[in-house]
């Protein structure tokens, strides 16, 4: 969370529960499997469970995630696995509580560890644990992040550093994935490495006989853009085919203004034929103009 905070967007500009229905539906019909409900934060919305429940009664669609800071999931996560959530990625930083709370700029952590011990006892095989690991922050934490999945089964996945407006992003508090590896096979030399889907932005590893795994999200050092497959629409209904890029398409203002199913369609199908080979490299996404990541959504 940047110091300054963020600036709330007025509620008549995000996308109402129905438009979302309607948008999902749209996509689903065009061959989409799976949806994530991301951020800012998705569990602030007081119609969340009966979205997801909305979203379940789509027919073809396979899976229903969310991404969360945490801090309500263990109160609302029976409701949300009773409406058809199947999937659920946790955003958590530090396990260390103090630096947690510097962080995020709120008390909270132990709601969250609440929120993923829930998680488990309800059956999600696995919980992702989403870490963003920055230098002369959190890699001092990556042995216990590993270690956290020794008794549970959770999928740590630590991230990259990558640069969005107002998060001071430097190449050097970035930390690679294959420095991260190294530093954890001198503690792990057995850790193995996981297939893959193609479309998978994740390289999976996992140490013998811990219940749970870890997973790499090399987007700066090894991009996977050939291979991606994802979509974002952000809360105020901008369609996003590159979570770097800085161009947008309100769906929002062609649904409200009447644009038919067909019209819709073609407006999506243009924006993802423009989407690029790759991203511009971390560097000259640097300088690029881009909402913060907490304005996208994980």
């Amino acid at each position: 969370m940047p110091e300054e905070g963020v600036q709330l967007t007025p509620k008549s500009e995000l996308l109402t529960a129905q438009e979302i229905i309607t948008l999902a539906g749209l996509f689903v019909k065009e061959g989409v499997e799976k949806i994530r409900l991301t951020g800012g934060e998705p569990l602030i919305r007081p119609d969340v469970v009966d979205i997801v429940g909305q979203l379940y009664k789509l027919e073809g669609l396979k899976t229903i995630a969310v991404t969360t800071n945490g801090i309500n999931l263990a109160r609302l996560l029976p409701r949300l696995k009773e409406a058809g959530l199947n999937a659920i990625n946790i955003s958590l930083d530090t396990l260390v509580p103090a630096k947690f709370e510097f962080i995020v700029r709120r008390k909270g952590f132990h709601k969250v560890m609440e929120g993923i011990h829930k998680a488990t006892e309800l059956g999600y095989r696995p919980v992702k644990v989403n870490c963003v690991v920055m230098r002369g922050l959190n890699e001092d934490e990556l042995l216990n992040f590993v270690d956290f999945t020794k008794d549970l089964p959770l999928d740590v996945r630590f991230i990259e550093y990558m640069p969005f407006d107002g998060n001071k992003w430097n190449f050097k508090k970035m930390v690679s994935y294959k420095e991260m590896l190294d530093t954890i096979k001198q503690r792990w030399p057995e850790l193995e490495k996981l297939p893959c889907e193609a479309s998978s932005t994740a390289k999976s590893y996992k140490v013998p006989h811990f219940q749970g795994q870890i997973s790499f999200i090399t987007s700066m050092s090894e991009h996977f853009c050939g291979s991606c497959n994802r979509l974002r629409i952000t809360a105020d209904g901008n369609l996003k085919v590159c979570l770097f890029g800085s161009s947008e398409v309100s769906l929002r203002d062609h649904l409200r203004s009447g644009a038919s199913e067909e019209e819709l369609v073609q407006i999506i199908g243009a924006a993802v034929s423009r989407k690029k080979k790759q991203h511009a490299g971390m560097f000259n996404i640097a300088q690029m103009k881009n909402r913060p990541m907490i304005l996208i959504g994980g």
